[in-house]
């Protein structure tokens, strides 16, 4: 059946102990299958992430011509173990310009760049191509540098639909501008170690781009002969499940406490930082602080008892929605005071009320707004299946009963019925 069109969360009312799984890491999860598709044999990803950006790099590869296989996984719901059978750095063949391959990649943000980079190593016309809002997220930094290794990408305004002319793998050195985006990095290392690229990082300083260290450290680590690789959970969805416990109970005194189980301590994810953040500092930073998971901080500034000033979140208006705008838009619209300006948003200490949340089809809007309605009566969720781009099992973690779910009441606000938490994917 899946989620209906609009819910309603039911603030909990009283204090929850649970210890909550979350599926595996969505970015360690794709530049993994990007290193499986280049290693020489069979690699085994362990608790894979299987949602729709996971989904999208998959059938893009298998279009491609590399053999991959999901079978299930134990632990959470959303995980599955994904066996992907490398061709030793060889790219399987395009089409022609008149019929190039056609790779649809959603609105991964993801799969567009890493497919892009992997896709000159191969020969032929590959057309990399997704929803109308990736047809709107930049691109060109990441076009320029391929261009200046030789490669020929052809697009109409310097972002997708693009043609590429595959040319082999073959040395050289380019320049890639992150300011928009960290991915265009990480594009070009994830392809570029088999072909002897050599990529200059401008734009941002590079010890400030905790993705592409991400990228480093698990190239370093990865069986590039093949092997078993084990995909950690992620810290970004997690921090959602954390952040209750910084909200007070509506009816009843003590606290929440709710663990992530495993909680990742590799170094990876820099969202992994998020509870040394918790109580809310008086400013954060979206490039010194935290990645994701500053749109869940934001979101519970309102609550704070001081103002919060969170800054550098430029690169969150480029990404699934125009994200500062949005979030902005949504904590007005439920009462609370914020001021933007520039790449900052102000949040003051706010008396908050129910409202009827736009989640402009992006995942973490749904999700940290859900949170927040576990403690703010009135509080409905548009689209919520949304979710479904990383983390589909969402809403069921929050409906399931304790240790492993929160216990909380999600409405269907057609029917005004309680949903069951197996009511609560997101297909």
């Amino acid at each position: 059946m899946g989620l209906p069109s609009l819910i309603e969360i039911i603030p909990l009312p009283r204090p929850v102990s649970a210890r909550v799984t979350v599926p595996g890491s969505k970015s360690i999860t794709n530049r993994a299958l990007v290193l499986g598709a280049l290693a020489d044999g069979e690699t085994v990803l362990e608790d894979a992430l299987w949602s729709e950006d996971t989904a999208v790099m998959v059938e893009c590869l298998r279009k491609l011509g590399y053999a991959v296989t999901v079978g299930s996984a134990p632990g959470d719901l959303c995980n599955r173990r994904i066996t992907i059978r490398g061709l030793g750095g060889h790219v399987p063949p395009g089409g022609t310009p008149d019929r190039p391959l056609e790779l649809f990649v959603g609105n991964a943000g993801t799969a567009a760049r890493f497919l892009t980079a992997l896709v000159c190593l191969g020969k032929g016309v590959y057309r990399v191509h997704g929803v109308p809002r990736m047809h709107e997220r930049p691109q060109a930094a990441l076009f320029s540098a391929l261009r200046e290794l030789g490669y020929c990408v052809v697009s109409s305004n310097e972002r997708l639909p693009a043609d590429v002319h595959g040319g082999g793998p073959h040395p050289g050195s380019c320049r890639v501008n992150v300011a928009e985006s960290s991915q265009f990095a990480s594009a070009l290392l994830l392809a570029g170690g088999l072909a002897g690229w050599r990529v200059t990082i401008e734009g941002e300083n590079e010890e400030e781009l905790p993705y592409v260290e991400m990228t480093r450290r698990l190239i370093q680590s990865f069986p590039s002969r093949g092997g078993r690789f084990q995909i950690e959970p992620d810290a970004s969805g997690g921090c959602c499940f954390l952040a209750v416990n910084h909200l007070n109970p509506t009816n009843s005194e003590g606290a929440h406490r709710i663990e992530v189980a495993n909680w990742p301590d590799s170094g990876w994810q820099i969202d992994a930082e998020f509870p040394r953040y918790l109580p809310l500092p008086t400013t954060l930073s979206r490039r010194r602080h935290l990645g994701d998971s500053i749109m869940m901080a934001i979101t519970l500034g309102p609550l704070a008892n001081h103002p919060v000033r969170f800054d550098d979140l430029g690169r969150l208006r480029v990404q699934e929605c125009e994200r500062v705008r949005a979030l902005h838009t949504e904590l007005t619209r439920c009462g609370a005071r914020v001021v933007e300006k520039g790449d900052s948003l102000l949040v003051w200490p706010s008396r908050l009320h129910g409202a009827e949340i736009e989640t402009y089809e992006d995942h973490r809007i749904a999700m940290c707004f859900a949170i927040l309605g576990l403690k703010i009566p009135g509080l409905r969720i548009k689209n919520p299946a949304c979710v479904r781009k990383t983390f589909p099992g969402f809403f069921q973690k929050l409906a399931a009963s304790p240790p492993h779910g929160l216990g909380a009441g999600i409405l269907d606000c057609a029917s005004g019925r309680i949903l069951t938490a197996e009511e609560c994917l997101a297909g």
